[in-house]
């Protein structure tokens, strides 16, 4: 296995619904999370690609499942971004279902990348994906991004209140400060998701 799997990563589709999906079958992560958590580009400095997925400043951007390949049996999936208050309620709803549908069904699913802002970390939003989480058994780890934001002190604090509420309310989940900016935490990220797909 190369030294990154994941720079082998490119686009395939964006999915409006699970049928547009490839099939079910190989292994996949998914990555989930807040419009404005920085989702898109923990994605891109994981897959060290700069514009694979697309950031913006405009939050929500994803608005559907966009299909990473890295080879013909593993795959990263972008779920859409979550919370944003410009997306209409019916599409919302909409991408509800199709999310839990994806969760609870898809057995190719080896873990899930849940991004939380270090900043305003388990928010409503990421309360219910860990519920989710919980409910299938699935992996799931929880990238506490911007943490260059914040000082060491701040970080040490924040990840330690993270961890001792997951304790509760997710137990199998892990989590991690992580920086797309200044590169905290990328390799610890990789080599975790790395033994999710290819373990």
């Amino acid at each position: 296995m190369q030294k990154n799997p994941f720079r082998a990563a490119h686009y395939l589709r964006s999915a409006h619904r699970l049928d547009q999906l490839p099939a079910d079958a190989g292994a996949e992560l998914a990555f989930a999370g807040r419009s404005n958590a920085g989702k898109s580009s923990a994605l891109n400095v994981i897959c060290d690609q700069q514009g694979l997925a697309r950031t913006s400043k405009t939050p929500g951007r994803t608005q559907q499942l966009v299909v990473f390949p890295l080879d013909e049996t593993h795959r990263l999936i972008d779920l859409p971004g979550y919370g944003y208050a410009k997306v209409p309620e019916k599409l919302r709803a909409h991408w509800r279902e199709v999310i839990d549908t994806y969760l609870r069904t898809r057995e190719s699913l080896r873990g899930i990348v849940l991004v939380m802002d270090a900043r305003h970390p388990l928010k409503e939003f990421d309360r219910m994906m860990l519920e989710f989480v919980e409910a299938t058994g699935r992996e799931c780890l929880c990238l506490l991004t911007k943490s260059d934001k914040l000082s060491r002190g701040e970080g040490l604090r924040v990840i330690g209140a993270v961890r001792k509420e997951l304790k509760a309310l997710a137990p199998s989940a892990t989590a991690q400060l992580f920086s797309s900016l200044n590169g905290g935490g990328v390799d610890e990220a990789r080599t975790t998701l790395a033994g999710w797909l290819f373990g």
